[in-house]
């Protein structure tokens, strides 16, 4: 599997605390059968992440796998708030691109309810070349939710929802009904650390889905095809939809 948004960089954002921790990390990726990840710390106002650093720091972080012997890999990648976009070039895009596919943007809303600002950045980063995966949709479960994603959907985005939230008690009902409506695309773990909330983990939020007649055939795509073709920069389509 692929976790396509995950915090493990250490001490960059307010991700792994240390290179130990992000062997932690990965141990527990590797441990839930997801071989590759994307480090995508925040790149936005109030996180001093230097976009000509991650590359290094990657590379660091598979150093540190290697030695360790865990099988994981991580791959370039960042958290785009789409209050920060003008501030960024085509190039420093391209540096936080999924996977450095040089195609996809994860794209962080706004707090708050989805609106208006979050389709045009979607827009917006269309028109530059890219395009968007919109994360974590259980933030923002307002009444509008389900007709928000579907125009963001029809302007070419797809959505990632984190994996813990199709099992946790509050937020399973409305996520699954998304679902059920072809409203997520991907899961990941928007794992911060090992010591401390959500583990590197999909499988329990992949296993939730089995139950979701919509999806329940395309489990493959939601977990791995469809993640890996991101990486890579490719076109995505989803084989259901809204």
């Amino acid at each position: 599997m692929v976790d396509l948004h995950c915090h493990i960089l250490p001490g960059i954002d307010d991700g792994a605390v240390d290179v130990e921790d992000s062997v932690s990390m990965a141990h527990q990726g590797s441990a839930d059968g997801i071989d590759l990840i994307c480090a995508t710390p925040h790149i936005r106002h109030d996180h001093d992440v230097r976009i000509s650093e991650l590359a290094w720091r990657v590379e660091e972080v598979n150093t540190e796998l290697e030695r360790a012997g865990i099988p994981a890999r991580v791959r370039t990648g960042g958290e785009v708030a789409e209050t920060i976009l003008d501030r960024l070039d085509d190039d420093e895009l391209r540096a936080v691109s999924l996977g450095g596919g040089g195609r996809w943007i994860l794209l962080e809303p706004a707090p708050g309810p989805l609106s208006d600002s979050l389709a045009a950045a979607v827009e917006h980063l269309r028109e530059r070349g890219f395009r968007s995966l919109i994360a974590h949709p259980e933030r923002h479960l307002t009444a509008d939710v389900d007709s928000r994603l579907t125009a963001l959907i029809e302007l070419g985005a797809l959505v990632q929802a984190t994996a813990a939230y199709l099992t946790a008690a509050d937020t399973a009902p409305t996520m699954l009904e998304l679902a059920a409506r072809g409203l997520i695309h991907v899961l990941s773990s928007d794992s911060h650390s090992a010591r401390r909330g959500r583990p590197l983990r999909i499988s329990d939020g992949l296993a939730a889905l089995r139950e979701v007649e919509a999806v329940a055939p395309h489990l493959e795509w939601i977990a791995e095809t469809a993640p890996a073709a991101i990486t890579r920069g490719e076109e995505v389509e989803a084989p259901f939809g809204p």
